[in-house]
């Protein structure tokens, strides 16, 4: 494979990833509507806990571990930002 087949690859790749974040994000912001409607705080850290877990037992290289791990906890502190943005600007 080619220098440019891999980029190929890596650009579906992203496309698929962008489509799966806007998903995520959709929920994140009906989550954000639940916590604002039940007084519920934006940060959970037990649910944090249990995400990075469950992440890191679904990762199969070692590898690559740790950069996942720092890609989804930055996910989860820009989902906490957008929340928090989104609850104050929902009032």
């Amino acid at each position: 494979m080619d220098l440019q087949e891999m980029r190929n690859q890596i650009n579906e790749l992203d496309q698929q990833m962008v489509t799966l974040l806007e998903e995520r994000m959709e929920l994140v912001q009906a989550v954000a509507d639940y916590k604002k409607e039940h007084g519920l705080a934006v940060l959970d850290r037990n649910r944090e806990g249990q995400v990075l877990a469950r992440v890191a037992s679904h990762v199969q290289n070692p590898e690559y571990k740790e950069i996942i791990l720092e890609s989804f906890q930055a996910l989860m502190d820009l989902s906490k930002a957008y929340q928090a943005k989104w609850m104050d600007s929902n009032d």
